[in-house]
């Protein structure tokens, strides 16, 4: 429906000629009342119709599932309700694990990739041994792939039977999580550095900041708020990837799934532990989604980044 200029300016000279007449009371005129009505058939009709072709594709999609040849021996062999109620209390169990991991290797992550990036953006030729040594940490580590990571870690200290140094396989697989993931925020919070104008720097050297007064209270906080959608992305999948742990033989949720899959041959509980990590993961994809509208309805309009 299109409004022509000449029709919002008689819409708006009715609109004030409702509330001139009728004192304090504001009454809509019949052009707004029209426009409200048409505005809400439209709504209730584009829903009706995503509602219908979400419908019509599940059914397509169940009974393409369905039909296949080998669906009765999948069924028995995927979703088996009996290790269903088997796995779920034990993955459940093992959830926890990853929980802490998550929160423990996220914080960890967050300190070292802040670290690393402040290193990689000092200025002066004295710092450049530090710059190249954090360059060189972040390819190798976002050049390694996570699973082989792991396996070093995991695997290969305890064979040096270092004194002191632990090998238990949680905290092993912890700090392997931690080097990879620090090397990929890094990245992140060295982009929001780079992304502040170097005018706000120089502003803050002007107000008497030295250049660590003016990192700490005017770049950093500008560069983390910036980049809050991507670290809460790293969050996501590092919650699961905290699964490969139980590559060292940590209880887990994908490991407590493993070992009823060992005993019974049936690979029901991965579709658990799987649905188990979707379920945890969904709310923090939808709160980043949603920090991201607000970011970008912020700047939008005029706001602060």
């Amino acid at each position: 429906m299109t409004v022509t200029k000449e029709e919002s300016g008689q819409e708006g000279a009715d609109d004030q000629g409702d509330m001139s007449g009728g004192g304090d009371t504001y009454v809509p005129s019949q052009r707004r009342l029209d426009r409200e009505r048409y505005r809400r058939t439209r709504a209730r009709r584009a829903t009706a119709v995503a509602a219908l072709s979400t419908l019509v594709t599940a059914v397509v999609l169940y009974l393409i599932v369905v039909g296949a040849p080998g669906w009765p021996r999948t069924r028995e062999t995927f979703f088996s309700g009996q290790y269903a109620r088997e796995a779920f209390p034990k993955v459940l169990e093992g959830l926890w694990l990853n929980v802490r991991l998550l929160f423990v290797c996220g914080a960890a992550v967050l300190v070292l990739g802040m670290l690393i990036a402040v290193a990689r953006t000092l200025r002066g030729p004295v710092f450049f041994p530090l710059r190249v040594l954090a360059a060189a940490y972040t390819d190798f580590f976002r050049g390694l792939p996570l699973i082989i990571n792991l396996m070093i870690v995991v695997l290969g200290v305890p064979a040096l039977r270092l004194q002191g140094v632990t090998v238990d396989p949680v905290l092993l697989g912890g700090t392997a999580l931690t080097l990879t993931y620090s090397a990929y925020v890094a990245e992140v919070f060295r982009a929001g550095i780079e992304s502040v104008h170097p005018s706000q720097r120089a502003a803050a050297r002007s107000l008497g900041l030295s250049n660590r007064q003016a990192l700490r209270y005017v770049v950093l906080p500008q560069a983390v708020r910036r980049q809050v959608p991507p670290l809460l992305n790293d969050l996501v999948s590092l919650q699961k990837d905290t699964g490969l742990v139980s590559i060292g033989g940590a209880i887990d949720a994908v490991r407590a799934a493993d070992i009823i899959v060992g005993r019974s041959l049936n690979y029901t509980p991965y579709i658990v532990a799987g649905l188990v990590f979707v379920a945890l993961t969904i709310p923090m994809t939808r709160f980043t989604d949603w920090v991201t509208a607000r970011m970008d309805g912020r700047r939008a309009q005029g706001g602060t980044t």
